[in-house]
């Protein structure tokens, strides 16, 4: 993915050369029992490849306040890009998505981290990037969510809508999360031009639009606004 500032350079060069992926969306089913809802914002932490990404897709979904890229699993020493490139830290490049259940509920979150937000079925990596950083995992942020994502596994397996089993983790609960460094935020808004944004993450959000309009907003919401809101 992105080690460097040098290798960003020329990992868009080389995609320069290739042509736009065809990002399909897997729609699958809501989960069939939801986690009870507070009447507060909740946080879930998730990882499916470059945070990039996810978090790209998560800031047009209404009801989300905040979608935040960093890191998850792993110590706090060692929460940092340069460390977590090399593979051997635990952490895994996470998003931690502020939301209002009110607005939208956690079994969405699952259900478009499943459908659109990346692909489950790929272990330790995810389209151009692999290694243990880049795995599937949910961190769940509570027993009830715990619950939720692994009945929701179990019941997205009962379908037989992937071909390939599942391999998303949550059996860590409450990891810490750390921010990435402020570089990282808000990337595929501030970069959209880049070719690693358009080849492999404009076309989730792109795929959010088109799969699940009733919480589509077409503004994302940015780390910078909601940090001057605080």
């Amino acid at each position: 993915m992105h080690r460097s500032a040098a290798l960003i350079v020329a990992l868009a060069c080389a995609f320069a050369s290739l042509p736009a992926r065809a990002e399909t969306a897997v729609i699958i089913a809501p989960p069939a029992a939801e986690a009870p809802a507070s009447g507060n914002l909740e946080t879930a932490v998730i990882a499916g490849g470059c945070f990039w990404g996810i978090q790209a897709v998560y800031q047009h979904v209404k009801g989300v306040t905040n979608a935040v890229s960093g890191y998850a699993g792993g110590a706090p020493t060692d929460a940092n890009y340069s460390a977590v490139s090399a593979g051997s830290t635990g952490h895994a490049e996470a998003v931690k998505v502020t939301f209002d259940p009110k607005q939208v509920s956690y079994g969405k979150i699952l259900q478009i981290f499943f459908s659109i937000a990346h692909d489950p079925t790929q272990l330790n990596r995810q389209g151009p990037d692999s290694g243990p950083q880049y795995r599937s995992e949910i961190f769940p942020q509570s027993e009830a969510q715990a619950k939720t994502a692994q009945d929701y596994i179990a019941q997205i397996e009962t379908t037989k809508v992937f071909k390939k089993p599942i391999v998303t983790k949550t059996g860590t609960m409450k990891a810490a999360f750390f921010p990435a460094e402020a570089y990282h935020q808000d990337y595929a808004t501030r970069h959209p031009n880049q070719p690693y944004i358009v080849i492999n993450d404009a076309p989730k959000v792109e795929n959010l639009k088109k799969t699940f309009p009733q919480v589509w907003r077409e503004a994302p919401v940015l780390v910078a606004q909601a940090a001057q809101g605080n």
